[in-house]
């Protein structure tokens, strides 16, 4: 599994600092090369216009009653793969989002690298 993670470029858009950190751990241990990790919208936006990404993990709920909505759109108009990443199961999705590839949260590294691994054989 993590052959077919090297050398990829993994967008991580995730608000908590030590989520974040242990997410680009767990990515980079694996030979990804993260880009981010992006802790808005906005910092997302701009990784995307400024960077080649084969796939991204996004957190859903960004605080404050922000979401990653925006960017899930920009990369599915783009036919970049992603994951959601929530504590809030399929509730915490849009009714649009809830065939995308999702990891609940907490989840372990071998649960969020499969799911990696099953969005970028989506494009395959």
């Amino acid at each position: 599994m993590t052959e077919e993670l090297l050398g990829k470029r993994v967008l991580v858009l995730e608000d908590e600092p030590l989520i974040a950190m242990a997410l680009v751990d767990i990515l980079e241990e694996a030979g990804c090369t993260v880009i981010g990790p992006a802790h808005d919208s906005d910092q997302a936006a701009k990784l995307i216009a400024e960077s080649s990404i084969d796939v991204a993990v996004l957190d859903v709920n960004l605080g404050s009653g922000r979401t990653s909505a925006a960017i899930a759109d920009c990369l599915k108009s783009v036919g970049t793969p992603f994951i959601f990443a929530t504590g809030y199961g399929e509730m915490g999705l849009r009714n649009a989002d809830r065939d995308q590839l999702r990891v609940d949260k907490p989840y372990c590294a071998p649960t969020i690298l499969a799911t990696v691994v099953a969005a970028l054989r989506t494009t395959a």
